[in-house]
């Protein structure tokens, strides 16, 4: 009985000091990663103003071939749209261009709803010099308290951020070879 009953404090105190070390993680999540692209800006622009092409070279497009994608509003820019729901691996949501400044600056909002709901905010950046652009792709927004507690042992980085840079490989494979 005495046993029992240390064991029972001792599971409670390590659920309090998980939950308080949970707690204490922050609440905004950053990841940037980037790429030289050998082509002008209105190339690598053209690329991903248009939710259409993202297919080509997204690295979530192929990872569930049978997933329902279904496209609104206008074919690129502000407004332009897309839905989708997929298997585990790519989930169910949507994604929207907020801001479309040409050849500049290409803003998303991403709204996940499954496995797990929650919001993103992605950038694309591109600089041109000397012909080729320089990409900067980055995705921010807020967890939750789970979020935050699976972010200690799949941080960010480890989870997306080779996603990011495979789709900056392959972002560049398709506008070099076009």
């Amino acid at each position: 009985m005495r046993f029992l009953k240390r064991l029972l404090i001792g599971l409670v105190l390590l659920v309090v000091a998980f939950a308080t070390v949970v707690w204490f993680q922050p609440d905004d999540y950053r990841l940037t990663r980037q790429t030289v692209i050998a082509a002008p800006a209105a190339a690598v622009f053209a690329q991903v103003n248009d939710l259409k092409k993202w297919d080509d070279w997204s690295p979530w497009a192929k990872l569930d071939p049978n997933a329902k994608v279904t496209f609104s509003g206008p074919q690129s820019g502000p407004g332009a749209s897309f839905a989708w729901d997929g298997n585990d691996k790519v989930g169910a949501g949507t994604m929207s261009i907020t801001e479309s400044k040409p050849n500049q600056r290409i803003a998303t909002r991403t709204d996940f709803t499954r496995p797990f709901s929650g919001t993103s905010n992605a950038d694309f950046v591109f600089s041109e010099s000397a012909g080729q652009t320089n990409v900067i792709w980055s995705m921010s927004g807020r967890q939750n308290f789970i979020g935050k507690a699976m972010c200690l042992f799949m941080p960010m980085e480890k989870m997306l951020g080779p996603d990011f840079e495979r789709g900056l490989a392959q972002l560049k494979r398709v506008v070099e070879n076009r």
